[in-house]
């Protein structure tokens, strides 16, 4: 079982920056692929950003494409999004999630296995 727990969601202004972390524990974190999903009020589900567990393969969502971006740390068992240029568009919650096969076709139908329980990130204009 893994349990994910994110932070560093919050209300900035249109142009800020803010980083999300979250935090693995209870399972081997490094042979997981991570990454990020979000949810606006009224839409479907996207993913925004994914890597594999080497973390040389990442994928982003159209919509965030040049302005966030996600890495990790395996040895502390956190990855992060990096989010630059945030538009009012971007507020939503933002989903951790974690999967333990190789990064695919999972997270493009949304079936990872583990997922957080989620950060609000507000844009106001």
């Amino acid at each position: 079982q893994v349990q994910l727990a994110e932070s560093g969601g919050g209300l900035v202004q249109a142009g800020d920056s803010l980083r999300l972390s979250c935090a693995a524990s209870g399972r081997t974190f490094s042979s997981y692929a991570m990454g990020w999903f979000r949810q606006a009020p009224g839409k479907e589900r996207e993913l925004v950003a994914a890597t594999s567990w080497t973390g040389n393969i990442t994928h982003y969502g159209d919509s965030v494409k040049g302005r966030f971006f996600i890495d990790r740390d395996n040895a502390k068992n956190t990855v992060y999004l990096q989010m630059n240029s945030l538009k009012p568009s971007d507020t939503a919650v933002y989903y951790c999630a974690a999967d333990p096969a190789i990064f695919g076709s999972s997270w493009f139908t949304q079936t990872v296995k583990y997922w957080g329980q989620g950060t609000q990130v507000t844009v106001s204009s």
